[in-house]
């Protein structure tokens, strides 16, 4: 099984010293979310100090940006660093792409299907100078001249993921992406029973093999060296549990473990601006469904039993602010590697596959 983290992107002073830390514990990958800041620069900025391990955007909002612009941006860090770039997108909710990017709302499955068929269709065009021709009911893209072509890389075109809860959008991430990336409101239920489900379903659409599919997971892990950084992280999951609970985006959760009455009671919360009062309503036996809690010394196990067969990647949250005994940290990651996974590598997209009418 791979072990991701989060680059601790508030502060890019911070981003180099952490990825090489990171690196030196022998994890995969380390992302950038897109929450407070940009996902893109800290990734930059690791590229720079780091050889081998993956980088990539956990997620980046695909609507807000033209499929063009986040080509090009996906491209200069793929060759930044030599063909280590992941590209994670993410659709948002109704509310944040009106209110908060001001955009219009479209039903995000066929936006993003055609979202991911124009950026290939960007890389393919620049890898091969080659006229750009993509047509499809969101984007039209026939222009690209020299002087907006970036140079040819000679390396793999990056892996494209997406962020997907319900069942549209897993089912796309199987027939289209290189892997998805799972909501961490998540139960293990609802991974075998929903998530694994519509994955499988969107494989066979898009004869895909399951080996060259990446299910990223772990949901909410509250870890850490010692009892101490395991409470306060438990204490942070409390808070992340009841402010999804609170979003009717991810009640189909609930509703498979008959707890929509939750979600109906934190509905009102957010906008009132009740947040501390919301997380005190969460119980500890919430926790224990939708997250994983135990120090180093246990966690290895605990994720296995817990994900094991349902997922190949973790995200292991890691306190960057915190002294990191590097040591510890990389013990823990030769563990959870240890477990077995279904995903080997990823497959390079034909042309064919990246064509419009593919698309």
């Amino acid at each position: 099984m791979r072990v991701i983290t989060q680059l601790p992107h508030h502060d890019l002073r911070k981003v180099q010293t952490f990825a090489q830390i990171t690196e030196q514990a022998g994890l995969d990958g380390i992302v950038a979310l897109e929450n407070q800041h940009n996902p893109y620069l800290p990734l930059v900025a690791a590229a720079l100090v780091t050889n081998k391990i993956q980088l990539g955007t956990a997620v980046a909002m695909a609507f807000p940006r033209s499929p063009t612009i986040t080509a090009m941006a996906a491209w200069d860090i793929h060759a930044a660093s030599n063909g280590r770039f992941y590209l994670g997108l993410g659709s948002q909710v109704k509310a944040h792409n009106e209110r908060r990017y001001g955009i219009a709302w479209t039903p995000p499955e066929p936006r993003m299907r055609d979202y991911i068929g124009a950026t290939r269709a960007v890389w393919q065009a620049w890898e091969d100078q080659s006229p750009l021709n993509y047509q499809s009911e969101n984007y039209s893209l026939t222009l690209m001249t020299p002087n907006f072509s970036p140079e040819p890389t000679g390396l793999p075109k990056p892996p494209i993921a997406i962020a997907a809860v319900g069942p549209s959008m897993l089912r796309l991430a199987g027939e289209k992406c290189d892997g998805v990336r799972l909501h961490p409101f998540s139960t293990k239920r609802y991974l075998a029973e929903v998530s694994n489900v519509e994955l499988e379903r969107g494989l066979e659409r898009g004869q895909r093999k399951r080996e060259n599919f990446e299910i990223v997971a772990g949901g909410f892990i509250a870890t850490g060296p010692d009892e101490e950084s395991v409470a306060k992280m438990r204490e942070y999951v409390r808070f992340r549990i009841a402010f999804y609970c609170s979003t009717k985006a991810y009640w189909d959760v609930l509703r498979l473990h008959d707890l929509e009455a939750m979600g109906e009671k934190l509905n009102p919360y957010p906008r009132a601006g009740r947040w501390d009062e919301m997380a005190a309503l969460i119980p500890d036996e919430l926790i224990d469904l939708f997250a994983v809690v135990g120090t180093y010394d246990t966690i290895a196990d605990q994720l296995e039993e817990r994900y094991g067969g349902l997922a190949d990647t973790i995200y292991l949250p890691i306190q960057a602010d915190a002294d990191i005994n590097q040591d510890k940290l990389a013990k823990v990651v030769e563990k959870i590697q240890r477990i077995p996974c279904k995903f080997t590598g990823y497959a390079e997209w034909t042309s064919a596959e990246q064509s419009p009418a593919n698309a």
